[in-house]
């Protein structure tokens, strides 16, 4: 067994995808080699593990692994004890119960003896449980939309992004049983409790440069104040005198999601030379 930590990571998927540009850009160096399962970080004593996705909290809690990225949807369906150290901005989702769109359940608590599929039974169960339910859960690790067609179900827990898959199978949200994203787990027992706090940072660093992107503009200095209401940045903008009389350059972090609302409301202040930069990696 290495003495290096070990950083779980999912082996195929997008997940898969996403969670080796993210550690990359975190600055750590590594490469894949014949779909091994191994692979060593250069110049750091880390190795990366690929593994499925849902193994990833039940290994991580049994010390197989120190860091894990995986869906808080499946940490909780484990029941394993770890501890999240950071949310990654992305995987978003909703974990809901559907009915079929013409069925009489208006609430959780009308579920009593239907039938329900899903790959998620242990938080099925408990959710229902708090609603005095004790259904009949029928147990999948596949697609679960077509089982109410199928006569498997009369009810189904999964994942929601968009909705246009319930529209299709003439499905509706009867609840919404919680929200799940993409987060690093940390075994709490692991000897290299240093170095999970050093890739933390690292990966925070980029998942908050991920989030924002930096704008300047100038803008005269009778709307300055209002400008800087606009854009507060992470602490406080960075302002500057102009060689023009009467200018100020202005320089603050906001969120990428803003941008373009907050740019038009620069513009109608009278500010000119508003640029938006990417931030690759920040430490805040």
């Amino acid at each position: 067994m290495s003495e290096n930590l070990r950083i779980g990571v999912p082996s195929k998927g997008r997940l898969a995808e996403l969670s080796t540009d993210l550690l990359k850009e975190a600055g750590l160096s590594f490469r894949r080699q014949d779909r091994s399962l191994f692979a060593r970080v250069k110049d750091m004593p880390i190795d990366v593990t690929f593994l499925r996705t849902d193994d990833i909290p039940t290994l991580c809690a049994e010390g197989a692994i120190d860091l894990g990225i995986t869906g808080s949807d499946l940490v909780a369906e484990s029941g394993a004890e770890l501890t999240e150290r950071l949310k990654l901005g992305v995987g978003n989702c909703r974990l809901a119960i559907c009915v079929p769109d013409d069925s009489p359940a208006t609430k959780p608590g009308d579920l009593t003896d239907a039938r329900i599929a899903t790959s998620f039974p242990h938080v099925t169960r408990t959710y229902l449980a708090d609603h005095g339910v004790e259904p009949h859960v029928v147990e999948l690790t596949g697609s679960v939309e077509v089982m109410i067609a199928l006569g498997v179900a009369d009810a189904i827990v999964d994942l929601v992004e968009t909705g246009s898959t319930l529209a299709a199978n003439r499905l509706r949200i009867l609840a919404e049983i919680g929200r799940y994203e993409t987060v690093l787990v940390q075994n709490s027992a692991t000897k290299h409790a240093p170095m999970c706090d050093r890739i933390t940072r690292r990966l925070e660093g980029v998942v908050i440069a991920r989030a924002y992107s930096l704008l300047e503009y100038n803008v005269p200095e009778a709307k300055l104040a209002e400008a800087e209401k606009v854009t507060p940045g992470f602490n406080s903008p960075t302002v500057n005198r102009l060689e023009k009389t009467g200018w100020f350059a202005v320089r603050a972090m906001v969120r990428r999601g803003e941008v373009i609302g907050i740019m038009e409301q620069l513009e109608q202040l009278g500010a000119t030379a508003i640029l938006e930069t990417a931030i690759s990696n920040c430490r805040l």
